[in-house]
């Protein structure tokens, strides 16, 4: 079978998205059923996962002041760190436990949400596309769980610890609302697992010829800068340790992405000369 013909029959508009539409409802299906198991574990979801980081018993919080002991670096130990929750709407609570619940439904469930749309997108492929693609649903999922595990057990830490003790002066006591809270750990999770996807998003520019690894090369020293930005915006404590600690697999990543773009360029989609 030639590899640059389709191996699928061809389907209408409206097939095609009938498709599409099954795809999205037995996605939302899965993350709803997902999300009623996170509802019914509600101690274990936020006493052991959403409210753990910001205890001095969290395992990071005992290993970065093991660090801070080793390093001299007093702010990287938050032993002595005391935060207060506080909820001021009468549906607060039970709101926060619902967005958190869909949230953990959508974490969980989206391994099978992209191999739900890689399996849409699949049969558009031509067959040595596909070949250069085995392991993609793998790959794609791997990605988004290490941005999320990375996010979890070290940046968002450092967000909570930092920026629930900070005081301009200490006749101001901090006392965060819950919906805050909420809102800053799971938007930095779920943001951190998306940036994880860089090589990915690499491999699809490269292949259709938008990108290229010496276009990343020359352009190494810009993609330095940003990554330091966006390391000290979602990294609050001022120790440039604590930079190098998140900016330090944004680099690994790029250089990762680079060698993925070398390769993808040489198989990369041209449009077929006239």
């Amino acid at each position: 079978m030639d590899d640059n013909k389709f191996d699928f029959p061809q389907k209408s508009f409206w097939e095609h998205l009938n498709e599409l539409r099954w795809v999205l409802l037995r996605s939302v299906v899965i993350i709803l059923i997902l999300a009623i198991i996170a509802f019914l574990f509600k101690e274990f979801v936020f006493d052991k996962i959403i409210f753990a980081p910001k205890s001095s018993d969290f395992v990071t919080n005992r290993l970065f002041c093991r660090m801070s002991d080793w390093l001299s670096i007093k702010d990287l130990c938050f032993e002595n760190a005391h935060i207060k929750l506080i909820n001021t709407n009468l549906s607060g609570q039970f709101m926060t436990h619902m967005y958190v619940s869909i949230i953990a439904g959508l974490i969980a469930g989206s391994p099978y949400v992209i191999w739900e749309l890689w399996r849409f997108i699949k049969p558009a492929l031509y067959e040595k596309e596909r070949k250069h693609t085995r392991g993609a649903v793998f790959v794609i999922s791997l990605l988004f769980w290490t941005g999320v595990l990375f996010s979890y057990y070290i940046i968002v830490p450092l967000m909570i610890n930092f920026l629930g003790t900070y005081q301009v002066s200490n006749s101001v006591d901090n006392l965060i609302e819950l919906n805050s809270y909420i809102s800053s750990v799971t938007s930095m999770v779920f943001a951190v697992g998306v940036v994880f996807e860089l090589p990915v998003i690499v491999f699809v520019l490269a292949k259709v010829g938008l990108i290229t690894d010496k276009f990343m090369k020359k352009n190494r020293r810009y993609a330095i800068v940003i990554i330091l930005i966006v390391s000290a915006i979602i990294t609050p404590s001022t120790d440039m340790f604590s930079q190098i600690l998140v900016s330090l697999p944004l680099f690994i990543l790029y250089e990762v992405s680079i060698v993925i773009a070398r390769k993808a360029s040489r198989s990369a989609i041209l449009p077929e000369k006239s």
